[in-house]
């Protein structure tokens, strides 16, 4: 029974990926194309993101992709609890591409102390066509990120993935920054 709470907590924490999206954007679909073994591979940086309990305090943030093979990775998430210095908090599991060819959908199953799988899905918007950085979403389009290469982005670097978050049609002004 405690782990049957503990597992309905979680999903609590984690967001709705089935509520209705307050995005205006009805068109929105994924990345044309991906080069997985450019994008699923090393850290990304957690540069802006949408608010979720599940982040609150969260900075300096990324995720870590590991290629196992046959349209599978290990995906580590990563952030540092209230400062960059912070203590390291992760939760990570075994991914699978579910959009073979095109490459632009995941479908991760984060695991809970190991045991507990917790299922969430992400479609890459937009990518730079050097792999530099992307814009994903969860499919009600609810959710957003948007990641880096780089740890340390410019103002500019940022302002102008912003730009291309609000061009997709999300209200950037919900946008948090957590600091790297």
């Amino acid at each position: 029974m405690r782990a049957l709470l503990i597992a309905t907590s979680l999903f609590a924490l984690l967001g709705c990926t089935g509520c209705a999206s307050t995005n205006t954007t009805s068109s929105l679909r994924p990345a044309a194309q991906i080069d997985p073994t450019r994008f699923y591979t090393g850290t990304w940086y957690e540069i802006g993101r949408r608010p979720m309990s599940l982040t609150d305090g969260c900075v300096a943030g990324g995720t870590t992709y590991l290629p196992q093979g046959h349209n599978r990775v290990t995906v580590l998430d990563f952030c540092h609890s209230g400062y960059p210095a912070g203590q390291l908090k992760t939760i990570g599991g075994p991914a699978q591409i579910v959009d073979p060819g095109a490459n632009a959908k995941l479908h991760v199953s984060y695991r809970f102390f190991a045991i507990f799988p917790i299922p969430r899905d992400y479609w890459v918007l937009e990518r730079a066509d050097d792999y530099s950085w992307f814009i994903s979403a969860d499919p009600s389009f609810h959710d957003l990120w948007i990641y880096t290469r780089s740890a340390h982005p410019s103002a500019a670097e940022i302002a102008s993935l912003v730009a291309r978050a609000k061009a997709l049609g999300y209200d950037v002004s919900l946008l948090e920054f957590p600091a790297t």
